[in-house]
């Protein structure tokens, strides 16, 4: 743990770069120094996955995942931020739980999925964050609103067809500003296993989005 000191701080340092001046580094630095416990604990050296690798991921939702209880964090910039940090859950949670047996590309297909649901619901989720939500229309295309309207409906409707512990995770993840560990917490499960499923239901949402006519 000692020799990632320096990576729990670079990883810190950036995303203190993008967030407002009265965030403190070392408030950053402290929840990714959690994340680094964790990924120490929880690492499988018997796994070709190199220790750094799977600390980088650990360390850096860590941090995400601290920002997240702020409220600042979570009326504002979590909204505009909220696919960084999906996106690094989902990496993190493969990186854990790769198939037996699986190729290469079976691990790329499948990721690559869970992306593109994790950057869908990223988009519809936050309706506030349209510029058209509250009447305002300046610069905005009037097909913008309904574009996205028609996009939620749909996502919506085939978030209501995932097993109940998915979907109960993906709505409070997606719409109401939850981290994935608090989501977790109120179903019962762990945050590891949370990940997974959160994971897992991005993968079935862009399967079905994929047939939507």
């Amino acid at each position: 743990m000692n020799s990632c000191q320096g990576l729990v701080r670079s990883i810190a340092w950036k995303i203190h770069q993008k967030v407002p001046r009265n965030v403190e580094l070392d408030d950053l630095i402290g929840y990714g120094q959690i994340g680094l416990a964790e990924a120490a604990r929880d690492f499988d050296q018997d796994r070709e996955t190199q220790f750094t690798t799977y600390a980088y991921h650990r360390v850096r939702g860590a941090i995400l995942d601290g920002l997240s209880t702020m409220s600042w964090f979570k009326h504002a910039d979590y909204h505009r931020g909220r696919y960084e940090y999906a996106a690094n859950e989902v990496l993190t949670a493969e990186a854990e739980n790769s198939e037996a047996g699986e190729t290469e590309i079976e691990w790329f297909t499948r990721t690559t999925r869970s992306l593109c649901g994790a950057y869908v619901m990223s988009l519809v989720s936050d309706a506030s964050s349209d510029p058209a939500a509250d009447g305002s229309t300046d610069g905005v295309q009037p097909s913008a609103g309904i574009d996205r309207s028609e996009t939620q409906a749909v996502v919506r409707s085939l978030l209501a067809d995932l097993p109940d512990q998915e979907q109960s995770l993906m709505r409070r993840v997606y719409f109401d500003g939850w981290s994935i560990k608090q989501a977790g917490e109120e179903i019962g499960i762990s945050k590891a296993w949370a990940s997974r499923l959160h994971a897992r239901g991005l993968e079935r949402l862009a399967l079905r989005l994929g047939r939507v006519d």
